[in-house]
């Protein structure tokens, strides 16, 4: 049973619904610019012959939200009558103590009465049973489309296995990168064919590879600003970056660690999950054991911290990479890499002023980078992506992508001013192995062909390049491996 009245949940629902009355989506909702989850998202609304329900997920503030509001702008202005589409934000207090038959009883009673309605459910995971109701009404309501976000992954993807198999798609919504945060704080950007991608530079003649670094000049004295608060499209635009990170503690690290995740999983002390955080912020990028986080905090077991470690995971602050097998070797013990899920949220907690000038911690914040860039971009595909640490010394290879059948790609950061390559590094000694193999360099005259002792190659290319050139293959829908 509701608490809240009809009248109270009509009025909270006319007031996210403006278009009822005007019949368009306010400029400031919907924005400019377009992020790629958008496009996907899009596809899989349309596509009718094959109905899907869509699932958005993504930390906060992130843009899940601004994405639904330019979904159905492009729906109103493919003239669908605005009463048929309908906006719920479960994160509202009135709508969060209300059940979801009661509020779809109020707007089918009170504004449509059909059917064939499009449903906006924002942050989802707070209606009570909402995998059972999108069951339900996918189920029942044929003529029903439906596009919901979420900030926790893994109560999405268990409502997704249990309940959604076969009816909707989860599409993540990762924070910006970098091609998206050029687009969006209007750097001017070069022209790029769609056949300019990372792995391409292999193909090249150090001429043509050449022509493409000085197209990309103009974007190289961005990149440290977006390692800094890039990754989220409010506070990229922010003309105060101080003023930034601290939006981004308070409304996206403080509201997920004291309210969402204790809220979603029961957790009675906020204060551990906090302390947790924090020690892996500062580790970010290395190889953790959670025995030896729970020894070092004390007070805290070892279930506890790999729990803990996993709701921070399916609230999107950080990643999980895990080791991945080369070539049949077996890899060491099986542990994670921790990574925070955008370097700018690990500077807004540690609040480090010389970070910039630390190659230490610049080293981190490239390889965080790149590590979210990977992930994100082949998320779409059936691969994982690892670390491999192994080979005759034991020696790292910072990300993996592993292909099932298919050889792996190879990427290994050497941010810093003299970036040398041992012969007996793990990437050298391995690279025949792989599709490709790439050194994530500093410099921005420090790409080409690296050739290796056993006459192998590998490329090398400057982390903004990179990151930049991986955002150009995701505008063209680029999803392969070389």
């Amino acid at each position: 049973m509701s608490i809240a009245s009809k009248e109270q949940i009509l009025k909270v629902l006319k007031a996210f619904n403006p278009w009822w009355m005007t019949g368009t989506v306010h400029p400031d909702f919907t924005k400019s610019y377009r992020r790629f989850a958008y496009y996907e998202a899009m596809k899989r609304l349309e596509q009718t012959d094959l109905r899907r329900t869509v699932v958005l997920t993504g930390t906060r503030r992130v843009g899940k939200t601004t994405i639904q509001y330019q979904m159905i702008d492009a729906l109103l202005k493919k003239h669908i009558v605005p009463q048929r589409i309908v906006f719920i934000s479960m994160d509202h207090p009135m709508l969060k103590l209300s059940g979801l038959n009661e509020i779809l009883e109020c707007y089918h009673e009170n504004i449509y009465a059909e059917q064939d309605c499009y449903y906006f459910f924002d942050e989802v995971q707070y209606a009570s049973d909402w995998d059972k109701w999108m069951k339900t009404i996918y189920d029942l309501q044929p003529s029903t489309q439906m596009v919901a976000t979420g900030s926790a992954s893994p109560a999405l993807m268990k409502g997704n296995s249990e309940s959604g198999a076969g009816r909707w798609s989860v599409i993540q919504v990762p924070t910006l990168s970098f091609f998206e945060y050029c687009a969006l704080t209007g750097v001017k950007v070069p022209e790029l064919g769609p056949d300019i991608r990372p792995t391409a530079f292999a193909h090249m003649s150090q001429q043509e590879r050449t022509s493409v670094m000085l197209k990309l000049e103009g974007v190289q004295n961005h990149f440290m600003r977006y390692l800094q608060v890039g990754g989220f499209p409010e506070l990229a635009l922010a003309s105060n970056d101080l003023m930034a990170q601290q939006i981004m503690r308070e409304d996206v690290v403080d509201k997920v660690l004291k309210r969402d995740l204790p809220s979603l999983y029961n957790i009675r002390s906020a204060t551990e999950l906090e302390r947790i955080f924090l020690y892996l912020c500062n580790i970010s990028s290395e190889i953790v054991s959670f025995t030896s986080i729970a020894k070092e905090l004390g007070g805290v077991t070892r279930p506890t911290v790999e729990n803990y470690v996993n709701y921070l995971e399916s609230a999107n602050l950080i990643y999980q990479s895990w080791p991945v097998e080369m070539g049949g070797r077996k890899v060491l013990k099986a542990q994670p890499k921790i990574y925070i899920a955008d370097a700018a949220i690990r500077n807004a907690v540690l609040m480090d002023e010389d970070v910039l000038t630390n190659p230490i911690e610049l080293g981190k914040m490239v390889e965080t980078a790149v590590y979210k860039h990977v992930a994100a971009f082949y998320y779409q595909r059936a691969a994982r992506v690892g670390y491999y640490r192994g080979g005759k010394k034991g020696n790292e290879i910072d990300v993996v992508v592993d292909y099932p059948n298919v050889k792996n790609i190879l990427i290994e950061v050497k941010y810093r001013q003299q970036a040398p390559l041992p012969d007996d590094s793990a990437i050298c000694e391995l690279c025949g192995e792989a599709s490709a193999a790439i050194v994530v360099t500093k410099r921005p005259d420090d790409y080409g062909i690296h050739h290796t002792q056993n006459g192998k190659e590998l490329i090398r290319i400057p982390a903004f390049a990179f990151l930049y050139l991986l955002g150009n293959a995701e505008r063209y829908g680029y999803r392969g491996i070389t």
